[in-house]
């Protein structure tokens, strides 16, 4: 089901998030992402090591703090279904000099990615619906924010 700029809602499996997580680290931020992700079925234990790849090469850190680890091209084969995870950290992670405290990992089979990168794009834009995704204390609050909006009923959309 779409909406009606066309985007499709996130795969989130409420079971895949986490609001009061900790980490020591990027890394350690990073394999909870990759777990929370294999606990849904979405990914397998070798995806893990290449989020962590992925983290090396360049950060996921995307502003506003936020990271959206993923895998690498070549660890599509480790995706068993596209999928999202989203783990807030309460107390903030260091990533690389920066403050993180809600990480979005993802894993999607061929191009999904794309798809899945410009959807959270297009949400994380929204300052209040960010604000919102930093300061969620409920799961179906961050499944709510992350899935598009309806046509209101009743309301022109040429308006």
């Amino acid at each position: 089901m779409a909406d009606r700029a066309g985007t499709a809602p996130l795969p989130l499996d409420p079971r895949a998030v986490r609001l009061d997580a900790v980490a020591v680290d990027v890394e350690d931020a990073i394999r909870q992402c990759g777990r929370a992700l294999a606990a849904v079925g979405a990914v397998d234990g070798s995806y893990m090591e290449a989020m962590l790849e992925r983290e090396r090469s360049i950060s996921t850190y995307v502003g506003e703090g936020v990271a959206i680890p993923h895998g690498t091209l070549v660890s599509k084969d480790a995706v068993r279904h596209d999928a999202v995870c989203v783990l807030r950290f309460p107390g903030g992670v260091d990533w690389h000099g920066e403050r993180v405290t809600v990480c979005v990992g993802i894993a999607a089979r061929g191009d999904g990615h794309v798809r899945l990168l410009s959807e959270l794009a297009r949400i994380l834009l929204d300052p209040d619906r960010a604000a919102a995704l930093r300061d969620a204390t409920e799961v179906a609050a961050v499944v709510a924010l992350l899935t598009p909006d309806p046509d209101p009923e009743g309301e022109d959309a040429s308006e």
